[in-house]
C-alpha cells in the first residue's frame, strides 16, 4: 500500500514535468492521462486498504538519522479524502480541456502548458498532504499547495488575478507559521515529527501544538479573520476555483486539524471551545457576506467559508468527545467537495456558454438548457442541506453529535440553534436564486447561449450523481 500511495503523489508531479516540455496542444491530453492514473492509484489504495482488513498502517518513506521526516498513513480518513481530492482533480482537468478553448465567450483562450502543470503538481501535493504521517511532511505539502494556488489564481495575468494570487499566498503563508511552531514544539518535546506523537505531550505543550495547527488551518480554510484571500481568488479560471476552493486547497486546513484531533488523545477543553467559537463567528459572518453577492463565484466563495465553518464546528465537537460529530465532519469534507464542485463548474458553464456569471442576468435555464437548471436545483438543495442530497446527512450527523454533548455542555444549545437557523436561511437564499435563474422565460443571455461541450456535461452529470450518493459512500467507509 505504501508503494501505491507514493505513486499517487509522484505520478501527477512527473506528469507536470512532462507537460512543461511537451507541445502546447499535448498539455490537456497529458494532464488527463496523468491525473486519471493518479485517481486510479487512489482508488487502488482504498481497495487495498479495504482488502487488508481496514487496519490503519503507517510506513516510513524518508528518515534523517533517527528522525522520520516523511511517512505515509493509510487509514479510513486518508483513503476517503485522498480519493475525493484526486478524483476531483481528474474531473477538473477533463472539464478544463473543453472549458479553456477559443470558443469560450467570456475568456476565449487555449490553455498554456503551465496551467496543466500547476494543476498536476497541486493534485500530487494534495495526495502528499493527505497521506503524510508527519507534521513536517504536512508543512512541505502545505507550502507547495500555496505556491500552486498562486500560479493558478494569477493564470490570466490580469491585475485582479495577480493581486488575488499574491494575497492568497501571503495570508496562507503567514498562517503556515502556526504549523512551523507546532512542528518545532512537537520535535523539541518528543524528538519526532510524527503526528501520532501529539498524544505523548503534556497539557500545555499539546495546547500550543494544537493551536499552531488550528491557526494554519484557519488561514488555509479561509476562516475569519483570515478569510480575506478567498473571494479575490475567484479571479482564477473557474475550474481552478472549483478545485482550489471546493475540493482541495481550503480542505487542507480542515484536514490537518482533523488529523491532529484524531491523533491527540485527550485535548484541552479550551482548545476545543476556541475552535467552536471561531467556527460560529465565521459561519454567521460568511452568511451575511454572501447575501449581497450577485457574481455567482463570489456567492459560492462566501458560502464555502460557512460550510468550512460547519466542518470546524464538527471537528471541535469531536475534540470535546463526540465521535459522531467528528465522523460527520469528515463526511462533510467529502460531501461538500462534490456538491460545491458541481456549483462552481456550473458557474463555469455560465461563463463559457452565456458569457456572464452575474445571477440577475440568468433566467429561464429549465426552458433553454434543462441540464443546467437541474444542476442549479441539485446544487442549491445539496448546499442547503436538503434530503436526499449529501450535505443533509453529514449536517444531520454533526447536529446529532452536538446534541449528544448537551448534557455535559449546556453552552452548546444557543450555538447549535444559530447553526440550524443559518442552514435553513442558506437553503432559502439558494432556493430564491434557483427560482429566479431556472424558471420563467429565458433572459437574453440564456436565449443566446452556445452549446455546452459533452466533456463538461459529463462532468456535471457525474457530480449530480455524487451529490446524491457520496454521503452513502462516506457512511459505509467511516462506519
Amino acid at each position: 500500500m505504501d508503494n501505491i500511495a507514493f505513486a499517487t503523489i509522484l505520478i501527477p508531479a512527473a506528469g507536470a514535468i512532462l507537460v512543461m516540455f511537451s507541445p502546447k496542444m499535448a498539455g490537456k491530453w497529458l494532464g488527463m492521462l496523468f491525473s486519471a492514473i493518479g485517481a486510479i492509484c487512489a482508488g487502488a489504495l482504498a481497495y487495498a486498504f479495504h482488502a487488508d482488513g481496514r487496519v490503519a498502517k503507517t510506513y516510513e518513506v524518508l528518515r534523517f538519522g533517527n528522525t522520520v521526516i516523511f511517512g505515509i498513513t493509510v487509514d479510513s480518513i486518508s483513503t476517503l479524502i485522498g480519493f475525493a481530492v484526486i478524483l476531483l482533480g481528474f474531473l477538473v482537468v477533463a472539464y478544463s480541456s473543453s472549458y479553456l478553448t477559443p470558443l469560450h465567450r467570456e475568456h476565449p483562450h487555449e490553455a498554456r502548458p503551465r496551467y496543466y502543470a500547476f494543476l498536476l503538481i497541486f493534485i500530487g501535493a494534495m495526495a502528499g498532504l493527505v497521506y503524510s504521517s508527519t507534521l513536517i511532511g504536512q508543512l512541505v505539502f502545505f507550502e507547495i499547495t500555496g505556491a500552486c494556488s498562486w500560479g493558478l489564481i494569477s493564470y490570466y495575468e490580469d491585475e485582479k488575478g495577480i493581486r488575488g494570487a499574491m494575497r492568497a499566498l501571503i495570508i496562507t503563508h503567514i498562517a503556515s507559521l502556526g504549523l512551523y511552531v507546532a512542528a518545532a514544539f512537537l520535535f523539541s518535546a518528543t524528538g519526532t515529527f510524527s503526528i501520532e506523537a501529539i498524544a505523548q505531550l503534556d497539557g500545555n505543550t499539546k495546547a500550543v501544538v494544537l493551536i499552531g495547527i488550528l491557526l494554519a488551518a484557519w488561514g488555509k480554510s479561509a476562516q475569519f479573520p483570515l478569510h480575506i484571500w478567498l473571494p479575490d481568488a475567484m479571479e482564477a479560471p473557474t475550474p481552478i476555483s472549483a478545485y482550489l476552493h471546493a475540493a482541495s486547497m481550503v480542505k487542507v486546513g480542515v484536514f490537518i486539524f482533523a488529523r491532529a484531533v484524531m491523533s491527540a488523545g485527550g485535548i484541552p477543553e479550551w482548545v476545543a471551545w476556541t475552535g467552536i467559537i471561531m467556527a460560529m463567528i465565521t459561519m454567521v459572518f460568511g452568511f451575511f457576506m454572501y447575501l449581497p453577492q450577485r457574481d455567482m463565484k463570489r456567492l459560492l466563495a462566501y458560502s464555502t467559508i460557512t460550510q468550512l465553518a460547519y466542518i470546524f464546528l464538527a471537528l471541535s465537537l469531536g475534540a470535546l468527545g463526540s465521535d459522531m460529530a467528528f465522523k460527520g465532519g469528515i463526511a462533510h469534507i467529502f460531501n461538500h467537495a462534490f456538491a460545491k464542485s458541481l456549483f462552481f463548474l456550473l458557474a463555469g458553464v455560465f461563463s463559457y456558454g452565456l458569457g456572464t456569471r452575474m445571477l440577475p442576468d440568468i433566467r429561464g435555464l429549465l426552458a433553454k438548457a434543462p441540464l443546467l437548471g437541474i444542476c442549479f436545483c441539485v446544487g442549491a438543495m445539496a448546499i442547503g442541506g436538503m434530503p436526499p442530497f449529501n450535505l443533509f446527512f453529514s449536517k444531520f450527523t454533526i447536529f446529532a453529535g452536538g446534541v449528544g454533548l448537551l448534557h455535559q455542555h449546556k453552552g452548546l444549545i444557543p450555538l447549535l440553534i444559530v447553526a440550524l437557523v443559518e442552514s435553513v436561511a442558506a437553503f432559502a437564499w439558494f432556493l430564491m436564486w434557483f427560482g429566479k435563474a431556472a424558471l420563467g422565460k429565458p433572459s437574453p443571455a440564456v436565449a443566446s447561449a452556445i452549446p455546452v461541450p459533452w466533456g463538461m456535461q459529463a462532468v456535471l452529470i457525474f457530480l449530480i450523481i455524487m451529490s446524491a450518493a457520496s454521503s452513502f459512500i462516506a457512511a459505509a467507509w467511516l462506519g
